[in-house]
């Protein structure tokens, strides 16, 4: 199968422009979701879970179908991201440990950790799809500098 490549250099630009002067964290989340999730056909699922209290991500804006409300740090992929700080490159979700199923049709997802300004966590993008080994490292790379682009992400999208 090949994977579609995104020019994520010009999905960038085209969000730092509708982005531009503002500050509101879940404005600038609900702003990403759309442009990321409407910007390749691989793309199933694209969402923020948030940090709202310690060792917890709750969902925040996404497309898709509905996501799980809660997820602790540490627990299926998302939460192992927020705990682990690591971007999460999942070839087979029925693979990994302890994967949380939000939805039966996703096969393959990649998740990055989410730094505000002041270099605290404050999320993690989730993007699924429905296709097995949807993502490469050249995703996390281009997801990586988007989100750098948006939130200054504290340098520590990888």
């Amino acid at each position: 199968m090949s994977v579609p490549e995104v020019d994520y250099a010009a999905l960038a630009k085209v969000i730092e422009s509708l982005t531009e002067n503002e500050t509101d964290e879940v404005a600038l989340m609900a702003t990403l979701a759309c442009e990321i999730h409407h910007s390749d056909d691989r793309f199933d699922w694209t969402g923020f879970y948030r940090v709202t209290e310690p060792g917890m991500l709750k969902i925040g804006p996404y497309q898709g179908g509905h996501g799980c409300l809660q997820i602790p740090f540490g627990k299926g992929v998302c939460g192992t991201c927020a705990e682990t700080g690591e971007v999460q490159l999942v070839d087979d979700v029925e693979a990994f440990p302890g994967h949380i199923a939000c939805a039966a049709t996703t096969r393959s997802e990649i998740v990055l950790p989410v730094h505000g300004a002041s270099g605290r966590l404050i999320g993690v993008l989730d993007i699924d799809s429905d296709q097995p080994a949807a993502f490469t490292e050249a995703d996390a790379e281009g997801l990586g500098r988007v989100l750098n682009a948006v939130f200054g992400n504290g340098g520590h999208w990888r």
